[in-house]
Protein backbone atom coordinates (compact mmCIF):
# COMPACT_ATOMS: atom_id res chain seq x y z
CA UNK A 1 0.00 0.00 0.00
CA UNK A 2 2.61 2.06 1.05
CA UNK A 3 4.62 1.73 -2.12
CA UNK A 4 1.45 2.13 -4.22
CA UNK A 5 0.63 5.65 -2.18
CA UNK A 6 4.19 6.97 -3.15
CA UNK A 7 3.65 6.23 -6.09
CA UNK A 8 0.30 7.51 -7.35
CA UNK A 9 1.10 11.04 -5.30
CA UNK A 10 4.58 11.18 -7.03
CA UNK A 11 2.73 10.67 -10.75
CA UNK A 12 0.63 13.48 -9.47
CA UNK A 13 3.34 15.59 -8.85
CA UNK A 14 4.60 15.05 -12.97
CA UNK A 15 1.29 15.45 -14.23
CA UNK A 16 0.83 19.03 -12.32
CA UNK A 17 4.37 20.28 -13.44
CA UNK A 18 3.66 22.66 -16.38
CA UNK A 19 1.61 24.67 -13.31
CA UNK A 20 4.35 25.02 -10.80
CA UNK A 21 5.29 28.50 -12.79
CA UNK A 22 2.79 29.82 -11.23
CA UNK A 23 4.25 29.52 -7.52
CA UNK A 24 0.52 28.93 -5.72
CA UNK A 25 1.35 25.20 -3.98
CA UNK A 26 -1.97 23.35 -2.92
CA UNK A 27 -3.43 23.74 0.39
CA UNK A 28 -4.33 20.25 1.73
CA UNK A 29 -6.23 19.75 5.07
CA UNK A 30 -6.18 16.44 6.62
CA UNK A 31 -9.06 16.12 9.69
CA UNK A 32 -7.57 13.09 10.90
CA UNK A 33 -7.92 11.18 14.68
CA UNK A 34 -5.39 8.58 15.95
CA UNK A 35 -8.61 6.96 17.83
CA UNK A 36 -9.80 6.25 14.00
CA UNK A 37 -9.60 2.81 12.57
CA UNK A 38 -9.70 4.40 9.14
CA UNK A 39 -7.03 6.97 9.58
CA UNK A 40 -3.49 5.94 9.28
CA UNK A 41 -3.71 5.09 5.42
CA UNK A 42 -4.82 9.19 5.44
CA UNK A 43 -2.10 9.69 7.28
CA UNK A 44 0.70 7.96 5.36
CA UNK A 45 -0.98 9.96 2.25
CA UNK A 46 -0.52 13.34 4.01
CA UNK A 47 3.01 12.27 4.84
CA UNK A 48 3.52 11.87 1.61
CA UNK A 49 2.65 14.77 0.21
CA UNK A 50 4.49 16.55 3.12
CA UNK A 51 7.41 16.04 1.15
CA UNK A 52 6.05 18.17 -2.22
CA UNK A 53 6.85 21.50 -2.49
CA UNK A 54 3.64 22.43 -4.45
CA UNK A 55 1.53 21.16 -2.09
CA UNK A 56 1.52 22.66 1.88
CA UNK A 57 0.20 19.40 3.59
CA UNK A 58 -1.77 20.52 7.31
CA UNK A 59 -2.80 17.29 9.56
CA UNK A 60 -5.61 18.31 11.74
CA UNK A 61 -6.39 16.23 14.30
CA UNK A 62 -9.95 16.28 16.08
CA UNK A 63 -10.94 15.47 19.46
CA UNK A 64 -14.45 13.82 18.56
CA UNK A 65 -12.83 10.27 18.89
CA UNK A 66 -11.57 10.36 21.88
CA UNK A 67 -14.43 8.90 23.79
CA UNK A 68 -14.05 5.49 22.10
CA UNK A 69 -10.76 4.71 24.06
CA UNK A 70 -8.49 6.44 23.23
CA UNK A 71 -7.38 10.92 23.97
CA UNK A 72 -5.68 11.98 20.51
CA UNK A 73 -2.69 14.31 22.37
CA UNK A 74 -2.67 16.29 18.95
CA UNK A 75 -6.44 16.82 19.19
CA UNK A 76 -7.97 20.05 18.97
CA UNK A 77 -11.55 21.11 19.66
CA UNK A 78 -10.75 24.01 17.37
CA UNK A 79 -10.10 21.96 14.15
CA UNK A 80 -13.42 20.72 14.36
CA UNK A 81 -14.89 23.84 14.67
CA UNK A 82 -13.05 23.98 11.38
CA UNK A 83 -14.24 21.18 9.96
CA UNK A 84 -17.47 21.80 10.45
CA UNK A 85 -17.40 25.56 9.30
CA UNK A 86 -16.51 23.76 5.75
CA UNK A 87 -19.15 21.55 5.93
CA UNK A 88 -21.44 23.74 6.67
CA UNK A 89 -20.13 26.24 3.68
CA UNK A 90 -21.14 23.73 1.14
CA UNK A 91 -23.96 22.32 2.52
CA UNK A 92 -22.96 18.78 3.92
CA UNK A 93 -24.27 17.95 7.28
CA UNK A 94 -21.94 15.52 8.50
CA UNK A 95 -18.25 15.38 9.02
CA UNK A 96 -15.77 12.43 8.93
CA UNK A 97 -12.58 11.27 9.14
CA UNK A 98 -10.12 10.66 7.01
CA UNK A 99 -11.19 13.84 5.42
CA UNK A 100 -9.24 16.01 3.06
CA UNK A 101 -9.99 19.43 1.95
CA UNK A 102 -7.86 20.75 -0.92
CA UNK A 103 -7.38 24.84 -1.02
CA UNK A 104 -10.75 25.33 0.65
CA UNK A 105 -12.71 23.82 -1.26
CA UNK A 106 -12.83 20.57 -2.37
CA UNK A 107 -13.82 17.46 -0.13
CA UNK A 108 -12.00 14.23 -0.58
CA UNK A 109 -11.85 11.39 1.68
CA UNK A 110 -8.42 11.15 2.86
CA UNK A 111 -7.80 7.77 2.26
CA UNK A 112 -8.09 7.34 -1.36
CA UNK A 113 -4.60 8.13 -3.12
CA UNK A 114 -6.06 8.38 -6.83
CA UNK A 115 -8.73 11.07 -5.63
CA UNK A 116 -6.54 12.91 -3.56
CA UNK A 117 -3.75 13.17 -6.59
CA UNK A 118 -6.49 14.05 -9.06
CA UNK A 119 -7.99 17.19 -6.36
CA UNK A 120 -4.71 18.80 -6.56
CA UNK A 121 -3.97 18.45 -10.14
CA UNK A 122 -7.05 20.21 -10.65
CA UNK A 123 -6.41 22.68 -8.14
CA UNK A 124 -3.10 23.19 -10.18
CA UNK A 125 -5.24 25.87 -11.97
CA UNK A 126 -6.68 27.89 -10.05
CA UNK A 127 -6.24 31.40 -11.04
CA UNK A 128 -3.77 33.43 -8.80
CA UNK A 129 -6.12 35.95 -7.21
CA UNK A 130 -3.60 37.53 -4.66
CA UNK A 131 -0.06 37.38 -4.17
CA UNK A 132 1.49 36.88 -0.88
CA UNK A 133 5.03 37.67 0.45
CA UNK A 134 6.36 36.27 3.85
CA UNK A 135 9.16 37.07 5.92
CA UNK A 136 10.71 36.53 9.27
CA UNK A 137 12.93 38.85 11.26
CA UNK A 138 13.95 37.28 14.38
CA UNK A 139 10.84 36.35 16.40
CA UNK A 140 8.61 38.73 14.06
CA UNK A 141 6.83 37.20 10.70
CA UNK A 142 5.71 40.00 8.30
CA UNK A 143 2.86 39.67 5.95
CA UNK A 144 2.23 41.24 2.51
CA UNK A 145 -0.75 40.76 0.31
CA UNK A 146 -1.86 42.55 -2.95
CA UNK A 147 -5.27 41.41 -4.84
CA UNK A 148 -5.11 40.90 -8.52
CA UNK A 149 -8.03 41.59 -10.57
CA UNK A 150 -10.77 39.48 -10.16
CA UNK A 151 -9.85 39.06 -6.78
CA UNK A 152 -13.15 39.34 -4.73
CA UNK A 153 -12.93 39.86 -1.21
CA UNK A 154 -13.18 40.02 2.10
CA UNK A 155 -10.88 37.17 3.36
CA UNK A 156 -9.66 36.15 6.36
CA UNK A 157 -5.53 35.78 7.19
CA UNK A 158 -4.79 32.84 9.07
CA UNK A 159 -1.59 31.54 10.64
CA UNK A 160 -1.02 28.04 11.71
CA UNK A 161 2.12 26.56 13.48
CA UNK A 162 3.25 22.68 12.59
CA UNK A 163 5.32 19.70 13.79
CA UNK A 164 7.00 18.38 11.53
CA UNK A 165 7.33 14.67 12.38
CA UNK A 166 5.67 12.93 15.37
CA UNK A 167 5.74 9.32 16.24
CA UNK A 168 2.90 8.00 18.97
CA UNK A 169 2.29 4.68 20.08
CA UNK A 170 -1.41 4.11 20.55
CA UNK A 171 -2.25 1.87 23.49
CA UNK A 172 -5.96 1.50 23.25
CA UNK A 173 -8.86 2.41 21.35
CA UNK A 174 -9.17 1.41 17.68
CA UNK A 175 -5.54 1.44 16.91
CA UNK A 176 -4.46 0.11 19.81
CA UNK A 177 -0.93 -1.73 19.60
CA UNK A 178 0.38 0.60 17.00
CA UNK A 179 3.24 2.72 16.84
CA UNK A 180 1.71 5.70 14.09
CA UNK A 181 3.83 8.34 12.31
CA UNK A 182 2.28 11.87 11.83
CA UNK A 183 4.26 14.56 9.45
CA UNK A 184 2.66 18.68 9.27
CA UNK A 185 0.72 17.95 12.80
CA UNK A 186 -1.29 21.63 12.90
CA UNK A 187 -0.86 23.44 16.10
CA UNK A 188 -1.22 27.23 17.58
CA UNK A 189 -4.15 27.84 14.37
CA UNK A 190 -4.45 32.19 14.89
CA UNK A 191 -6.89 34.14 13.00
CA UNK A 192 -4.57 37.35 12.45
CA UNK A 193 -7.46 39.69 10.93
CA UNK A 194 -9.78 40.59 8.22
CA UNK A 195 -8.86 42.12 4.59
CA UNK A 196 -11.21 43.71 2.15
CA UNK A 197 -8.62 42.99 -0.30
CA UNK A 198 -9.06 46.48 -1.46
CA UNK A 199 -5.65 48.07 -0.45
CA UNK A 200 -2.52 46.16 -0.40
CA UNK A 201 -2.40 43.77 3.34
CA UNK A 202 0.37 44.27 5.46
CA UNK A 203 0.87 42.84 9.00
CA UNK A 204 3.11 41.52 11.58
CA UNK A 205 2.58 38.72 13.47
CA UNK A 206 5.13 37.42 16.61
CA UNK A 207 6.84 34.10 15.77
CA UNK A 208 8.01 32.55 18.95
CA UNK A 209 10.04 29.15 18.68
CA UNK A 210 11.40 27.46 15.52
CA UNK A 211 8.23 25.49 13.83
CA UNK A 212 7.40 25.78 10.69
CA UNK A 213 4.74 28.86 10.01
CA UNK A 214 2.03 28.56 7.53
CA UNK A 215 -0.35 31.74 6.44
CA UNK A 216 -3.26 31.12 4.51
CA UNK A 217 -5.37 33.73 2.60
CA UNK A 218 -9.17 32.18 2.85
CA UNK A 219 -12.32 33.90 1.69
CA UNK A 220 -14.19 34.82 4.63
CA UNK A 221 -16.40 32.36 5.31
CA UNK A 222 -14.97 29.22 5.07
CA UNK A 223 -14.44 29.39 1.64
CA UNK A 224 -11.60 28.83 -0.76
CA UNK A 225 -8.28 29.79 -0.14
CA UNK A 226 -6.57 32.01 -2.24
CA UNK A 227 -3.17 32.52 -1.23
CA UNK A 228 -1.07 30.26 0.77
CA UNK A 229 2.99 30.71 2.36
CA UNK A 230 4.89 28.59 3.86
CA UNK A 231 8.58 29.29 6.17
CA UNK A 232 9.95 25.90 7.09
Amino acid sequence: MKRLISYVLAAGLVCAAPALAQDRPVVVELFTSQGCSSCPPADEILSELSKRDDVIALALHVDYWDYIGWKDRFGDPDHAVRQRAYAAASGRKTIYTPEMIINGKTDVVGAKPMAVSRAIANHKSDPVLVDLTLARAGTELQISATARVGAKGPYTVHMVRYVATATTQIKRGENAGQTLEYSNVAENWTVLGNWDGLTPLSLTAQLPGDLPVVVLVQQSGSGPIVAAGRLR
